[in-house]
């Protein structure tokens, strides 16, 4: 599917923007809502790639800077030793009230897109943007989730935050949940697998798994 892509800077209400990548297809129509959360790297080309391959099977998508209150506008941080340390520090600098909030803002405008069907958004993200995509569906107008790698949900480390108590508001999540995990990832391991998916089955949650 032809697809349109662009940058546009949503207002906050704390004065500031949140630069979101926009991408959408082309054809008139009404289409389900992605808000795509980046790793800490921020919106690289290879996120950007994404958002485009998920626009051209159908669907509008939003992937939201998530270091706004620290990084200017369009910055882009490079996957080698430094950039992992600024995107890591930029990551403990940033409480989960302030990811939550950007949340809201991102599911916002995109069900106030005219290409956007009603009640139809969903959520995904890579490494910690897996976590805030799990936030993410803590909110009620989320229909679905998909969160690959999602770091620190086992644990509640989100940010700033050392415990953000995620996995204990599993029961609010309403949607079907796809948890996607590498089985050899360091970040994620066996243990904490296990338990993401013991407190899922406690909380009634719907819920898949992939293990690659």
């Amino acid at each position: 599917m032809i697809v349109t892509f662009e940058h546009v800077d949503i207002p906050a209400a704390d004065g500031g923007v949140m630069r979101t990548f926009v991408a959408a297809p082309k054809p008139a129509g009404r289409y389900p809502g992605i808000v795509f959360y980046s790793d800490i790297s921020h919106l690289t080309r290879t996120s950007l790639r994404s958002c485009v391959r998920l626009a051209g099977h159908g669907f509008v998508v939003a992937a939201p800077e998530i270091y706004r209150r620290i990084e200017p506008a369009g910055t882009v941080i490079a996957f080698d030793d430094a950039g992992r340390a600024r995107g890591m520090d930029n990551a403990a600098r940033t409480p989960v009230a302030h990811f939550d909030a950007d949340c809201r803002l991102a599911l916002d405008h995109l069900a106030a897109f005219p290409a956007v069907a009603k009640g139809q958004l969903g959520a995904a993200g890579f490494c910690i943007g897996g976590h805030l995509a799990f936030r993410a569906a803590l909110q009620p107008d989320v229909k679905g989730t998909v969160c690959f790698y999602g770091t620190g949900i086992h644990n509640g480390k989100l940010g700033q935050d050392a415990d953000a108590g995620s996995l204990q508001r599993g029961a609010e999540i309403r949607g079907p949940l796809l948890l996607v995990w590498g089985e050899h990832d360091p970040h994620i391991p066996a243990e904490g697998r296990a338990t993401i998916e013991h407190a899922l089955r406690e909380r009634g949650v719907a819920f898949t798994q992939r293990l690659y």
